[in-house]
């Protein structure tokens, strides 16, 4: 989801933190068991890009290679005032991680029907950093019975709001 798309994509996390993207869909197609953050590995005109707001985190996901661990499909849309040394919008960026931690990531991916998905691009102190979650693919009866149970609380606090009045 681009952070220019639907509003609260951008904003204020955490002390320090500056939110860029955020992934919506992620959290409706997936179950998210556990998360982690990471670094990013960027040019400089892809940061200047990030700080603009100009992402999609929508087909992203994070993959093993060897000892290192890479985002793929993330499209980081090119920076017009970089002229010809700008960057390529969807090439892999590596993820920086400690090595224990990356071992018990690559461990759960392994994993059938595990897969790392970004949830949410920021800045922290300065710093590109990445949300991951480890996530599971839901049934599509799963994503109709979470719609149901949204809709059924929604309700509830429609109802509550009018009575209150």
């Amino acid at each position: 989801m681009s952070a220019k798309g639907a509003g609260g994509a951008r904003g204020r996390g955490a002390e320090g933190e500056k939110i860029v993207a955020t992934n919506r869909r992620a959290r409706f197609d997936f179950t998210i068991e556990d998360s982690w953050e990471a670094g990013l590995v960027l040019t400089g005109s892809e940061v200047k890009s990030l700080r603009e707001g100009n992402v999609n985190l929508s087909d992203a996901y994070a993959l093993p290679r060897g000892d290192e661990l890479f985002l793929v499909n993330c499209r980081i849309g090119e920076y017009k005032q970089a002229a010809h040394f700008g960057h390529e919008p969807l090439r892999d960026r590596k993820l920086l991680m400690n090595r224990p931690e990356l071992d018990r990531v690559k461990g759960k991916i392994e994993q059938r029907g595990y897969t790392l998905v970004p949830l949410r691009l920021y800045f922290k102190q300065g710093w590109a950093k990445v949300e991951l979650g480890l996530a599971k693919g839901r049934s599509h009866e799963d994503r109709r019975h979470a719609i149901a149970e949204r809709e059924t609380k929604r309700e509830m606090d429609r109802e509550i709001s009018r009575r209150r009045r």
